[in-house]
């Protein structure tokens, strides 16, 4: 009896065991299964996340373009205007520069026209003078022929 019992005992551990191993490679299987699952899930994921990274790569980039362009154009309206009030100095330069010359023009011809006036004068005088001398001279010789 005591071998139909330890038998008995012995086929129920057997009969268990089998059927632990049945469900412990039905549940390995089954968290293959799921790994799998899992790891298509991640994969696809992954693709995703690279796809909104480049997208956004791409937007960031668009920005960074546009910002350039913006850079560029501030720039370009900067130089521009600093051309123009560069033009408009020296414009003011060039009108100060012709009103001095015009002016300097101006007092080079009336000292030249005083010079002139002067040696008119002068001349004048002179000639004044040698006709003064000259009548006197000939009233002299006048009175001393007669």
């Amino acid at each position: 009896m005591k071998k139909v019992i330890l038998g008995s005992v012995l086929m129920l551990a057997l009969s268990m065991s089998f059927v632990s191993c049945r469900e412990a490679a039905d549940k390995a299987k089954s968290a293959t299964d799921e790994a799998g699952a899992a790891m298509e899930q991640a994969g696809e994921d992954a693709k995703e996340m690279g796809s909104d990274a480049m997208d956004k790569a791409g937007e960031a980039g668009s920005e960074a373009m546009d910002k350039a362009a913006e850079a560029g154009e501030d720039i370009k309206a900067g130089a521009e205007d600093a051309a123009n009030d560069l033009k408009a100095k020296a414009n003011e330069a060039g009108d100060d520069i012709k009103a001095k010359a015009n002016e300097a023009a101006a007092d080079v011809k009336d000292a030249a026209s005083g010079a002139a006036d002067k040696a008119t004068d002068a001349a004048n005088k002179a000639g004044d003078d040698a006709k003064a001398a000259a009548n006197s001279a000939a009233d002299k010789a006048k009175a001393a022929i007669n």
